[in-house]
């Protein structure tokens, strides 16, 4: 372990030194070497220190960061790092008693300053290296929120996207440079953002306005928000099945047999913290799931085309386990066997035959039982009656 941090992650303005304390010009004459993407580099003068350009993709700076180990080296970013910045991937990979940072001043507090919006009812997204379905769990008529865009030209995929979800009404607070000495800052419509010109780098202030469809908070979403050929988990027994599995923050979750992905989907929407992994046997049902996770604004979900227990064995133990399609002797065997004690498994069943197994292994293992019957009202003849749908046996247990 160094005695002296011998890594410093440096946060500049636009205007790259300007505005910045002493100490952090002091940390670049020291330096050894400054490493960054060519648009910081540039805001900083020359020192005689060594350059490096931090590569695309991200990721593949690392090992050239990490080699530069025992050499006074500072790393430059925008603003706040740790706030959808570099500063945190930097921070898992490298010991915490070797690197320092000195943050700058965030966009997201210039961009709340100009706009006059508090921060704590403000929702931040970081979406320069994610996709724009990111927001659609959120996107309701009245959310203010404050997003980093890729370039200028994501301004337009921008209002494109508002108006594809019905959100069309809803203005753009488009600001570029934000802090420095080209700052501009300008209120669109989605049309004038279609037609505007814009210059990296930009955020934009959204007040969402229009008639789109807003997810409820609450699980159970709309089954019609998720692509099916019919092999779904409804919206009751989804939200009951929620229930019982109950994520925590930082969570992992295996679905197996995922079928549309509702029920990982759902989960990875409780929080930003959560993980999960589908496993679908059928391919085709596999690449509906991964178009459901896109669409609905969680990429992150792992989808895995594959049958269970068999490849089980390569993935990331989970801390919860759902089992909505695949049930078998073999299938709970392998994971009372497999995984760590504390694991929170949930199985659902609708055949006599998956029933009686469930109900064996509650015998075996304890847990909770529940029968499910649900009834929808319908037309019968010139009034209304019940009909029923198949119940479904719950069983939930911790291994």
């Amino acid at each position: 372990m160094s005695e002296t941090p011998w890594l410093t992650v440096l946060g500049l303005g636009e205007d790259g030194l300007d505005g910045l304390p002493r100490s952090s010009r002091q940390v670049l004459k020291r330096a050894e070497v400054i490493m960054g993407p060519p648009r910081h580099l540039a805001l900083v003068p020359e020192t005689g220190a060594e350059r490096i350009e931090w590569p695309v993709p991200f990721s593949d700076g690392l090992p050239v960061l990490k080699a530069l180990k025992g050499r006074n080296t500072v790393v430059l970013a925008s603003g706040d790092p740790f706030w959808f910045g570099a500063g945190s991937v930097i921070a898992r990979e490298i010991d915490p008693a070797e690197w320092v940072a000195l943050p700058g001043q965030s966009t997201f507090s210039l961009a709340a300053a100009r706009l006059g919006w508090p921060l704590e009812g403000t929702l931040t997204f970081g979406l320069h290296a994610a996709p724009l379905t990111r927001l659609r769990p959120h996107l309701s008529s009245g959310l203010r929120t404050i997003l980093l865009l890729r370039d200028g030209p994501a301004v337009a995929e921008l209002a494109t996207y508002l108006s594809e979800t019905g959100f069309a009404d809803s203005k753009l607070h488009v600001m570029e440079a934000l802090g420095g000495s080209r700052e501009r800052a300008q209120s669109v419509s989605l049309t004038e953002a279609l037609l505007g010109s814009f210059e990296h780098p930009v955020c934009v202030g959204l007040e969402v306005k229009g008639k789109g469809s807003s997810f409820p908070k609450a699980s159970g979403k709309p089954d019609e928000i998720f692509e099916s050929d019919g092999q779904i988990t409804k919206r009751p027994v989804r939200a009951l099945t929620l229930s019982a599995l109950a994520p925590q923050r930082g969570e992992h979750l295996w679905d197996i047999g995922g079928g549309t992905g509702s029920i990982s989907i759902e989960w990875l929407m409780c929080d930003p913290t959560l993980t999960a992994t589908s496993i679908e046997p059928r391919i085709d049902r596999a690449e509906r799931i991964r178009r459901n996770a896109d669409a609905l604004g969680q990429d992150r979900l792992h989808v895995v085309h594959g049958t269970a227990p068999d490849v089980l064995s390569e993935l990331r133990l989970p801390d919860a386990v759902f089992i909505g399609g695949g049930l078998s002797d073999q299938l709970i065997d392998w994971l009372s066997a497999n995984l760590r004690p504390g694991t929170r498994l949930v199985a659902n069943a609708v055949t006599l035959e998956s029933e009686a197994t469930l109900a064996n292994y509650h015998e075996a293992l304890g847990g909770d039982l529940l029968r499910i019957e649900l009834a929808h009202a319908s037309a019968l003849g010139t009034q209304r009656g019940w009909k029923p749908t198949h119940p479904i046996v719950q069983w939930s247990v911790t291994l």
